[in-house]
């Protein structure tokens, strides 16, 4: 039997993880160089010379033209959090990384953390996920399919008609090495011969 190419592709171990991510200062580095990839630029006035601030608990930078001051964490997801951002980029691993998703109880266990506090983190990021996802368009070779949700009930139908399966219509844009790219995926109550491969979500 051929090689799964997407069960086994390249993957980053949680060794890894904490070698690149493991410390506060190597968290804060990598979420300014992905705020500021050419440097500092002012929200407001859009200027790059400025000061650091060292005196609250998360770098902050004030602009020397407008004084505007702004914290590295503000405006993500992780602003006005008093959680250690190797805390969050833990869950984000975490999460990203559960093939059938990850409960906010098992999220609690594994961060060390209260669960309503995982709870939280975890919708953050779920929302931040999905609108980061809204962005993206399909394009070049496109390949579109239906789908179904769930199981099979005791002494309900099999197959397609099973009233234990929600229907779904995906639709999956590949690179020209024939790797994903983008994938949408629309409910619908019920499908009837071939998916259509049009409507909202699939553009």
């Amino acid at each position: 039997m051929a090689m799964n190419r997407i069960q086994f592709q390249p993957g980053l171990s949680l060794p890894a993880f904490l070698q690149h991510f493991g410390t506060e200062a190597q968290c804060a580095a990598t979420l300014e160089q992905a705020r500021w990839p050419h440097g500092f630029r002012c929200p407001r006035c859009d200027q790059a010379d400025h000061y650091v601030l060292h005196g609250g608990t998360r770098k902050t930078f004030q602009c020397q033209t407008c004084r505007l001051q702004t914290s590295l964490i503000a405006g993500t997801v992780f602003q006005s959090t008093h959680l250690a951002l190797t805390v969050w980029f833990l869950a984000i691993y975490l999460i990203s990384q559960a093939k059938t998703g990850l409960s906010a109880l098992a999220l609690k266990r594994q961060l060390g953390v209260s669960y309503p506090t995982a709870w939280l983190i975890q919708q953050k990021l779920m929302q931040s996920m999905a609108e980061r996802d809204a962005r993206y368009t399909l394009s070049g070779a496109v390949h579109v399919d239906d789908a179904y949700l769930g199981g099979e009930l005791t002494g309900g139908t099999a197959g397609r008609g099973s009233e234990n399966k929600v229907p779904f219509v995906a639709a999956i844009s590949l690179s020209a090495e024939g790797t994903r790219c983008t994938s949408k995926w629309r409910r619908f109550p019920a499908l009837r011969g071939r998916p259509s491969v049009t409507g909202p979500g699939l553009t």
